[in-house]
């Protein structure tokens, strides 16, 4: 039997670190916090291998989804809750009933999402978001008389980031970001996995996401996912093999109102070693469908819920 720790014990350290002496504080919620400033964890990819939560359920199609929907450039709700992906509604729903004072429920403010062109378009976008960013970041062009107009195209980082890994694999440039200091206060949602730089050595291509907000309990768990999933997409489409993935914090964080997730995880003992399949080599980076990932030797403890600070 290995004496190697589990990958997701440095992950349940830093829950009990956190909820043991992170700093409590009042947050943008007003739900409250502990948190603490700077963090870093790594996860192998070799063999096929996915940092998966084994001490809680991850609905890991879930997040699958969430990923290539950003890689769509897609900044509203509809295509998301036409496959049951339910992650994004809080923030347009929120929008929704301050701006109207309905009080309707989700089920019912999705349903007319799907069946209502305008009603979608009115209300399930959630602005320029991490996919507008990602692959239409805002070029302007000249209009005359010292006038610019924003060209009807803008700059798209993933395609680029694919061709310099291809072709400039030593660069220090190889990465993206979605803050977008311009449009940050016309989004829903400022980025919180907000910029990905990736590393090629020795034949292998690894990924690290800086996260400047991180919600240790609920969040976590897509974002380690999305970035293994988006790095194996990449390795895959530069020919490489993938490395390893890094995950840095920078205010990470629990909620107060997880005490009852964050006591339940802590009593239990991670195991088992998932793995991620890619099962066909798509054309290019935004031509994979969820049906190409599959996810094997996941047993993992029950789901565990608790609400979602809005």
């Amino acid at each position: 039997m290995s004496d190697t720790p589990h990958y997701e014990q440095q992950y349940l350290d830093l829950m009990r670190h956190i909820w043991t002496q992170g700093d409590e504080r009042v947050d943008r919620t007003g739900v409250g916090t502990r948190s603490v400033f700077g963090a870093t964890m790594r996860f192998s990819l070799a063999d096929n291998a996915i940092p998966l939560l084994t001490t809680k359920r991850v609905y890991w199609k879930v997040a699958a989804r969430e990923m290539l929907w950003f890689l769509t450039g897609d900044t509203n709700i509809r295509s998301l809750v036409e496959q049951g992906v339910h992650i994004w509604t809080d923030w347009p729903l929120d929008s929704y009933r301050k701006a109207t004072g309905e009080d309707i429920d989700r089920d019912s403010f999705e349903a007319r999402i799907i069946a209502d062109d305008a009603f979608a378009a009115q209300w399930g976008d959630l602005g320029p978001v991490y996919g507008a960013q990602w692959t239409n970041w805002p070029l302007y062009e000249p209009a005359g008389d010292n006038m610019f107009r924003r060209a009807e195209r803008g700059h798209n980082q993933i395609a680029e980031l694919v061709d310099s890994i291809r072709n400039t694999p030593g660069s220090r440039r190889l990465l993206f970001t979605g803050w977008n200091v311009a449009e940050v206060p016309n989004m829903a949602l400022p980025p919180c996995h907000m910029t990905y730089q990736f590393h090629v050595a020795n034949g292998k291509l690894s990924g690290l996401l800086f996260q400047r907000s991180c919600d240790l309990g609920l969040g976590f768990a897509f974002n380690i996912f999305g970035l293994s999933m988006l790095t194996r997409m990449l390795a895959q489409q530069t020919d490489l093999e993938p490395g390893e993935v890094v995950w840095s914090g920078g205010d990470v964080h629990l909620y107060l109102n997880h005490a009852d997730l964050v006591e339940a995880q802590l009593a239990r003992k991670p195991t088992g070693a998932p793995k991620l399949t890619i099962s066909r080599h798509a054309k290019n980076i935004f031509d994979y469908k969820i049906e190409d990932f599959g996810v094997s030797d996941y047993a993992p403890q029950a789901a565990l819920s608790a609400p979602v600070a809005v």
